[in-house]
């Protein structure tokens, strides 16, 4: 089955019950049994519900693994990962990494005595170096959030495959529609389902998937024992929004090729980041292990002024400065005071992430009124 029908017809079902071609939303905590353990498998909705697991299969579907789980946000889908690990182990992350991510990794669990290495994980032999006999997990954000690095997931996976230690990917910005990690060798994808898996800005969640049954069961125990879990409108929610995504893509892909190419011909633009440019660093990698380039785009004015970045967000018009990401409207954030203000300064500032940096989640409006409110805001 190709990608997009598995978008609409992936791990479903109709409904047993009426034939009901949409699976329906089981609002209900708990169900019905005819004798203690007696049931048509499912006891309390913590850890089943149809519609929740209707999700999950199309979760798995689309990234081409086996089991799929849905969380109440993407940070505790990375929460129930991290579950996996012991005091002593170690993890080599990204340095240009979702503020959220990082926040959740230095502020609670290094406190738990796991160990974090933040390095640039442009090429594999770096990564070597840091891979150690207490390192369990290498975490992978490609396009990393908000500078667009690309790093090469097969080069990760062999590192990962050497040294026997886990590999997730943090798939939000590319989504399944554009690369799909468990075929290059991850063993976890992330999604912060809050995004393009949604699409509609109306729901917040997190999903995983994954190929390994016992790597699955440990993850399935976590979520279960930690309770971390959506409800069934949200889950009908991003079920509905996974049959249109791609098509959304298709659209955020062409409109975000434009406005980057508008933004580096900008007279007042000095360094636009979007993986398709030539000279975009890992170009070559994210052409190979991409279908598109996505319609993520960042940039900052010439000059770096703080000031100025602040007026041309807040001039905007069609676009909407707004947390977030990956739906059908395009926002503008300042990643510096908004989504990455959790990172120390100086951290932030040795990846690019300056206080002039702005990021545009490129929607699917039409391309010439996004253009005219880029125009009308920078001028």
């Amino acid at each position: 089955m190709k990608f997009n029908t598995k978008t609409i017809h992936g791990g479903q079902e109709h409904d047993p019950a009426y034939g009901a071609v949409m699976p329906p939303i089981y609002q209900t905590s708990t169900y019905a049994q005819s004798t203690p353990g007696g049931h048509k498998g499912y006891e309390y909705s913590r850890t089943h519900n149809p519609t929740r697991n209707a999700l999950e299969k199309s979760f798995a579907s689309i990234e081409n693994g086996e089991y799929g789980l849905a969380f109440a946000s993407g940070l505790a889908a990375i929460d129930a990962v991290l579950k996996l690990l012991k005091p002593g182990d170690e993890i080599i992350s990204t340095n240009d990494l979702y503020g959220g991510s990082y926040r959740l990794f230095t502020k609670v669990y290094e406190d738990f005595g796991l160990k974090f290495h933040f390095i640039g994980m442009e090429n594999a032999d770096k990564v070597r170096n840091y891979v150690n006999d207490n390192t369990r997990l290498i975490w992978v954000e490609t396009p990393t959030n908000p500078m667009m690095n690309i790093i090469d997931i097969k080069a990760m996976a062999e590192v990962a495959s050497d040294h026997d230690i886990l590999l997730a990917v943090d798939n939000t910005f590319a989504t399944p529609y554009l690369q799909r990690p468990l075929d290059m060798g991850a063993d976890i994808v992330m999604h912060s389902a809050t995004k393009y898996l949604g699409g509609h800005s109306d729901v917040v969640m997190g999903a995983l998937a994954v190929k390994d049954k016992e790597l699955a069961d440990k993850l399935y125990f976590i979520q279960n024992a930690s309770g971390g879990v959506c409800g069934p409108q949200d889950s009908f929610l991003v079920l509905r929004g996974i049959k249109t995504l791609h098509v959304r893509m298709q659209r955020h892909c062409e409109n975000g090729r434009q406005i980057a190419e508008y933004l580096k011909t900008h007279p007042k633009i000095e360094k636009v980041y979007w993986p398709g440019f030539k000279d975009h660093p890992n170009h070559d990698v994210a052409t190979a292990q991409m279908d598109d380039y996505g319609g993520m785009v960042s940039f900052v004015t010439k000059g770096h002024d703080y000031d100025e970045a602040i007026a041309i967000v807040e001039k905007l018009k069609v676009f909407t400065l707004a947390e977030s990401l990956g739906g059908v409207e395009s926002l503008a954030g300042h990643p510096a005071s908004m989504t990455h203000a959790s990172i120390p300064k100086e951290e932030r500032e040795k990846t690019g992430v300056v206080d002039s940096l702005i990021r545009l989640s490129v929607g699917i409006e039409d391309i010439d009124d996004l253009i005219e409110d880029l125009r009308q805001a920078l001028n």
